[in-house]
């Protein structure tokens, strides 16, 4: 197993840094409390690179940021050991299997997920994971699919599967902070096998959803899908108290290394319960050519199409322990500070007139809500001003942030206003015509806003982050005037 380097690098001048406080032990929920000057300790040692650039991260909903010593650490591992395709009886290879065990051994622990219960699939990312769901799914005609109107893309294309096969589609609506209402009414009792999908945190709004909505769909007879990508890195999800059916997952947006490994978690009952429409190298027992017949594996091995990527996955074990020696709870306050400091800031500026410079959407306090902050800049008329006008300037003054709609139609199309009518006819003519989000604006009349910047916190942002962000938009006072 690759120990965390975060845990060896200088821990004994770390611990004197930090008042005799030590990393070690820390745990998933709870252990020692890191305040701020261990929060600013850890950012110097491992995320250095930040100040020496000059630049301000502010995009943790897109990736988290590694730490210096995980990627040491990796490369370190990979120098001094050989390693081989997996699917083999070889000394490289059972090295390798081993690897990959200790890596699905440690993603259920952290999780608190019981082995004889759930599974880790590897995947590229959490929407590959979604997929290995959406395509195995036994739909029917009868079967009912409910997603949220605040799911990431990569679960409303679910819907296109569950259509094909004869499932009726419903989407829970959104109220005005962008949280789901009237579950009720959605998750009617299915007759069928059926499908809730819903983010645990919208990646669009950082609204957390109630996690109590699992064993209210199972409950009226469906599965259920979490995508705990957004909420995971900041917050400890407990598989032996919440029992969703699959729970899908990127690791770089929890740690930021190794980028292109992803899990779904799945309970084994589930798992077996899919019926795949395909098979590959690695996923079967045998096939035959002269008889078209094949055996597929049991578990997760039956979902793993090809090699799995062993290198990378030895990189996983290392981003775990860091999370689980910061504490997410820990993770959590600081990232909850932080946002409520944001919020405030930004609520805080005006035009000299004393219109607001800025509207969010979504949360205004922090009450089950995550780091992930969307907004648009406002003219001294009230109008939004064009999110790609936010994001040059940013880019001038070196502080990533995001702009768009960020793959989340539902959450966009609900903050925004969206007319239905006439947002069905412009996107018709997108179909003829071709799509930009400026001939969607243009078409739409100009008046509605067609998308907005979006700011995320995480471990090492600090103030001075936000402040330069601040920054930007008090720096857009005078054009937005005009």
């Amino acid at each position: 197993m690759l120990s965390a380097p975060f845990a060896r690098a200088g821990a004994e001048a770390a611990d004197t840094a930090l008042g005799g406080v030590s990393i070690a032990g820390a745990s998933l929920g709870d252990g020692v409390l890191r305040d701020d000057a261990w929060f600013a300790a850890l950012r110097a040692r491992e995320f250095g690179r930040l100040d020496r650039s000059g630049e301000a991260y502010l995009d943790y909903t897109g990736s988290a940021l590694y730490t210096e010593s995980h990627v040491r650490g990796h490369l370190e591992l990979l120098a001094g050991s050989v390693l081989g395709n997996p699917h083999s009886q070889s000394v490289a290879s059972l090295r390798s299997s081993e690897i990959i065990e200790d890596a699905r051994r440690l993603t259920l622990a952290f999780f608190s997920a019981d082995p004889g219960e759930y599974e880790v699939v590897f995947t590229a990312n959490a929407s590959g994971a979604i997929r290995l769901v959406a395509e195995a799914f036994r739909f029917q005609a009868g079967s009912r699919l409910v997603l949220a109107a605040d799911n990431h893309n990569s679960v409303n294309g679910i819907r296109e599967l569950a259509r094909a096969r004869g499932a009726d589609v419903v989407y829970a609506r959104l109220d005005d902070e962008l949280r789901l209402q009237g579950m009720d009414r959605s998750l009617t009792r299915a007759m069928a096998p059926s499908l809730f999908a819903f983010p645990a945190q919208s990646n669009f709004s950082g609204v957390q959803h109630p996690l109590g909505l699992i064993d209210a769909a199972q409950r009226a007879g469906y599965a259920v899908l979490l995508d705990a990508a957004a909420f995971v890195p900041t917050n400890a999800l407990r598989l032996d108290a919440v029992r969703p059916e699959f729970v899908a997952l990127s690791f770089y947006k929890m740690f930021g290394y190794p980028t292109g490994i992803g899990a779904l978690i799945a309970r084994r009952d589930a798992l077996a319960a899919l019926v795949r429409p395909w098979f590959a190298g690695g996923t079967v027992e045998f096939v035959s050519t002269q008889h078209r017949m094949h055996m597929l594996k049991t578990g997760a091995e039956a979902f793993e199409d090809g090699t799995p990527n062993f290198a990378s996955i030895a990189a996983v074990p290392a981003g775990l322990e860091l999370l689980g020696e910061i504490g997410l709870a820990n993770v959590k306050r600081r990232v909850g500070q932080l946002t409520v400091h944001l919020l405030a800031e930004l609520a805080s500026l005006r035009h000299p007139d004393g219109h607001a410079m800025t509207r969010v959407y979504g949360p205004t306090n922090n009450h089950a809500r995550g780091g992930t902050v969307a907004f648009n800049v406002l003219d001294r008329f009230g109008r939004a001003v064009p999110y790609q006008q936010v994001e040059r300037v940013a880019l001038e003054r070196g502080v990533s942030i995001r702009g768009g709609c960020f793959c989340n139609p539902g959450a966009a199309e609900r903050a925004f206003g969206f007319p239905a009518a006439e947002a069905a006819a412009c996107m018709e003519r997108a179909r003829r015509e071709g799509f930009s989000v400026e001939k969607f604006g243009e078409c739409l009349g100009g008046s509605v806003a067609v998308g907005a910047v979006r700011a995320s916190v995480g471990i090492a942002t600090n103030e001075a982050d936000v402040a330069r962000l601040i920054e930007c938009v008090r720096a857009m006072r005078t054009g937005s005037d005009s």
